[in-house]
C-alpha cells in the first residue's frame, strides 16, 4: 500500500519570479517529488492537494537583496488541486490536475505608496497520460500531456507573471523510477519538463524543468495508521528567461535547489502526505520574490 501510494506521489509539484520584478510562478516544483501519485497497479485515484508560499524575500543572483530594488514586496498564493487518476491496464493510464488558486500581491502604487491586491480563480488544467509498461512491476515510467491556458490572465493589477494562468499551452514531459535500497529504505527519481508551445498576449513563460531525488523508510503500521513513511528528497529547479513584450526577461529565470523532508500516512484506502520545502540555493536573474519554504498537504483516497 506505501509503496503504491507513495509512488503515485511521483507525478505530480512552484516557484518563483516579474515584470516589475514580482515573481514568475513556475509552480512545476509543485508537479515533481513524492507527495500524492505515481501508480503500481490498475484502478483509480483521487485527491485534493493544498500547496501554500509566500514570497517576502527579494532576491538578486544567489542572496539577498535590497527590497528597495523591487516595486513588488509579497505574493502569497494558495493552490487548491483536485485530481484523479486512473490506470486502465498496467501500462496505460491518465491523470487530471485542477486547480483553484487565491493570490494576495503586495506592490508598490503609482502614487509610491503600497497597494495590495487579492484574487482567485481557476488555474491553468493539467492533463496527462501515462505509461508504466519499461517494466512488468511498473517502477519505470513515462508521463506525457498538455497545461491548458484556463487559468486567468487578465486581471488589471496583475503582471503577467504574477498572474493565476500563464496564457500559454504548454507540454509536459516527465519520466519516474523508484526501487529498493537496503532493509526498508525505497528510492525514487522524477522528473518533468514545462514547455509552451502556444502563447497568448505577447508573453510566453519560460521553459521550466524539474526534478526530485529522495529516500523514504518504510516503518510499518504505528500511531492508528497501516502504515507510517518518512521520506526525504532534495528537488531541483531550473526556469528560462520569460520572453515576449509582456514579460520581463531581465527578471525571470532561475535555478533552485531545495531539501524536503516529510511524511506519508495511510489508513485502509486513505492516505495523508505532507512535506516542507527548504532553498538551500538559489540563483535567480535580476531582482525576484522568493518563498523561504514551501508547504503541501494532500488527502488521497484509491479504489
Amino acid at each position: 500500500m506505501s509503496k503504491k501510494l507513495l509512488l503515485s506521489a511521483l507525478s505530480l509539484l512552484a516557484f518563483a519570479p516579474t515584470a516589475a520584478h514580482a515573481c514568475a510562478c513556475g509552480c512545476g516544483v509543485f508537479d515533481v517529488g513524492t507527495g500524492t501519485m505515481m501508480p503500481s497497479a490498475e484502478g483509480g485515484q483521487v485527491w485534493l492537494e493544498w500547496d501554500y508560499m509566500d514570497q517576502n524575500k527579494n532576491w538578486s543572483g544567489t542572496g539577498k537583496s535590497d527590497p528597495a530594488n523591487n516595486d513588488d514586496k509579497e505574493i502569497v498564493s494558495n493552490f487548491f488541486v483536485a485530481g484523479g487518476q486512473y490506470m486502465f491496464s498496467r501500462s496505460w493510464g491518465a491523470e487530471v490536475d485542477i486547480p483553484f488558486t487565491t493570490r494576495t500581491f503586495n506592490t508598490t502604487g503609482d502614487d509610491g505608496g503600497s497597494a495590495s491586491f487579492n484574487h482567485g480563480g481557476l488555474g491553468d488544467i493539467r492533463v496527462k497520460a501515462i505509461y508504466s509498461g519499461l517494466s512488468e512491476d511498473m517502477s519505470t515510467g513515462l508521463t506525457f500531456g498538455l497545461k491548458l491556458p484556463t487559468g486567468d490572465y487578465h486581471y488589471a493589477h496583475f503582471d503577467r507573471d504574477t498572474a493565476i494562468g500563464s496564457g500559454s499551452t504548454d507540454w509536459l514531459l516527465g519520466a519516474y523510477h523508484q526501487g529498493e535500497l537496503s532493509g526498508k529504505f525505497d528510492w525514487f527519481v522524477n522528473g518533468q519538463w514545462d514547455h509552451a508551445f502556444t502563447v497568448a498576449s505577447h508573453y510566453r513563460p519560460g521553459d521550466e524543468y524539474d526534478a526530485a531525488l529522495g529516500s523514504y523508510y518504510n516503518a510499518g503500521p504505528m500511531l492508528g495508521a497501516d502504515h507510517i513513511a518518512p521520506l526525504l528528497q532534495l528537488i531541483g529547479s531550473y526556469r528560462l528567461h520569460d520572453v515576449g513584450m509582456a514579460a520581463d526577461p531581465d527578471n525571470s529565470g532561475y535555478r533552485r535547489l531545495l531539501i524536503s523532508p516529510g511524511v506519508e500516512y495511510d489508513v485502509d484506502a486513505v492516505r495523508l502526505y505532507a512535506d516542507i520545502e527548504l532553498p538551500v540555493w538559489q540563483n535567480v536573474n535580476g531582482n525576484q520574490l522568493t518563498a523561504p519554504v514551501l508547504t503541501k498537504l494532500v488527502v488521497g483516497y484509491s479504489f
